[in-house]
């Protein structure tokens, strides 16, 4: 079995067991290769990314944002990735140290399941014309520059104008990006497998907004009306500075990150346990 693996650069202890892991696959006979900048922190011959994605099996070591990173390597392919919990939230990584080899055993064996997360697609137009196309499994939102003073954020769904926000920015979430920039500008959290598109005002100047859940096949568009400079973020990975008149759409992806699950009640054993709901309350007699 072909076996890739990328990690989390910045964490010592993940860099170790994703070594010692290779080392492990490759005793049982199995290849393995290492994503660039994992592979260059722990001195080991690097992986083009155009090859990252020709694997049976991706191991994210790290937290969601590593987990992230993965899916923009794999979204092409579909390769399904197992995330390895090395961080603080870590709702999207699936197992911890402890449980892995029992986990990438299992995989190999068949006995995983596999879950497909919905991805969004941003189309940056420039008079009319696309100039980049980019695919999230988090977020996409438009944003006002550091120095920027506060925006006006036009949005339209199904070619209807909906509103304009007075705010630092507006996002369009993917239910796996709901517990993560939306949950901080005030979201809902949505189950995972929901199929739908959220869209939330970051920080905005009126009383009025309020977080609205699209269904998954609409197309929304966002504009910046009022003058200042302004930037397309997707999932805090690729960050594009926008000009005067550009329109961001936002439509479902044609592709999706498939997961490797290790519980039914995955999502809502991390929702107790990251949200701290599993301590109950003073007096709570469960």
């Amino acid at each position: 079995m072909r076996i890739h693996v990328v990690a989390n650069i910045h964490r010592k202890d993940a860099l170790k067991t994703a070594q010692d892991t290779g080392d492990w696959l490759v005793s049982l006979g199995h290849s393995i290769g290492f994503e660039t900048e994992s592979a260059r922190a722990m001195g080991l011959a690097p992986l083009p990314n155009d090859q990252f994605p020709q694997a049976d099996l991706v191991i994210a070591f790290g937290g969601d944002g590593t987990l992230i990173r993965a899916a923009h390597l794999c979204s092409p392919t579909g390769t399904p990735i197992l995330g390895v919990y090395f961080g603080r939230f870590g709702f999207v990584t699936q197992c911890t140290a402890h449980d892995l080899k029992r986990t990438v055993e299992a995989f190999i064996a068949g006995e995983c399941e596999v879950e497909s997360r919905m991805m969004i697609q941003a189309n940056l137009m420039r008079s009319g014309t696309p100039v980049a196309v980019l695919h999230a499994l988090n977020e996409v939102s438009l944003q006002r520059a550091v120095t920027a003073r506060m925006m006006t954020f036009r949005v339209s769904v199904d070619g209807h104008k909906l509103t304009s926000y007075p705010a630092d920015g507006v996002l369009v979430s993917t239910p796996t990006g709901s517990t993560a920039y939306n949950l901080s500008a005030g979201g809902p959290i949505l189950d995972p497998n929901v199929q739908a598109m959220v869209l939330t005002a970051i920080a905005p100047h009126t009383l009025s907004a309020r977080t609205l859940v699209i269904r998954p096949d609409s197309e929304i568009s966002l504009r910046v009306t009022s003058e200042g400079e302004s930037m397309l973020s997707v999932d805090a990975i690729t960050r594009l500075h926008l000009l005067s008149g550009d329109e961001v759409r936002v439509t479902q992806s044609p592709r999706v990150t498939n997961l490797v699950t290790v519980s039914d009640n995955d999502f809502l054993l991390k929702l107790g346990h990251r949200l701290f709901w599993s301590k109950g309350m003073v007096g709570d007699p469960n």
